[in-house]
């Protein structure tokens, strides 16, 4: 027998980021980051980590359905902090898959790079029809489970996508920049190596 079935507790473990909405934002929804790895470990979750300020959790599980993750934790979210936040969950695999198909061009420091993820609400490709760029200094695109915004910086406030926060759709959705999307996908591939380690 081997010491996974003598030890159900070193069941496999999915690492995952939940990426909360508008936590942090023009000092609004103000949480604690050690209060909110309390609690999310208070959920059940192993080796909970956060990155910055604006909301994003990475942790382990053995739950494999990202949507009971998502609502397990936004109900927490209501009770904990009385917080009426969306929640969105990725996994290692999706981030490995988006970070490797983000355009390498992305490069300019004129312009500013956004990655605006998804819930699964409204995820697909027809969402382009809505979001529409403005003159050639905006580029939308689109990934699974996401939409690519890039825009030179010095017009960024004439972009149609500077007008989203205003959008009823907008609520399904969370933006980071390019550098906190690729840091938070190398912090789980550092998490998931750890937890590879820890079942040896």
């Amino acid at each position: 027998m081997n010491s996974l079935a003598k030890n159900p507790k070193q069941a496999l473990r999915h690492v995952y980021v939940a990426l909360l909405r508008a936590v942090n934002v023009g000092g609004n929804n103000i949480v604690s980051m050690r209060e909110l790895k309390a609690r999310f470990e208070g959920l059940g979750f192993e080796r909970v980590a956060t990155y910055i300020n604006s909301g994003n959790v990475i942790f382990s599980t053995a739950e494999t359905d990202p949507r009971k993750l998502e609502k397990k934790i936004e109900q927490m979210l209501s009770k904990e902090f009385q917080l009426d936040s969306k929640v969105v969950i990725r996994s290692l695999a999706e981030m490995e898959q988006l970070v490797a198909s983000l355009p390498k061009n992305w490069t300019d420091p004129d312009w500013r790079y956004n990655v605006i993820f998804l819930r699964h609400t409204i995820d697909s490709e027809k969402i382009l029809e809505e979001l529409t760029a403005k003159g050639d200094h905006e580029q939308i695109g689109y990934r699974l489970g996401t939409v690519l915004w890039s825009a030179q910086a010095s017009e960024i406030n004439r972009t149609n996508m500077q007008k989203l926060s205003s959008r009823k759709i907008f609520r399904d959705m969370t933006v980071r920049n390019l550098n906190t999307t690729k840091k938070l996908c190398e912090l789980m591939q550092k998490a998931d190596a750890d937890t590879l380690t820890s079942r040896r």
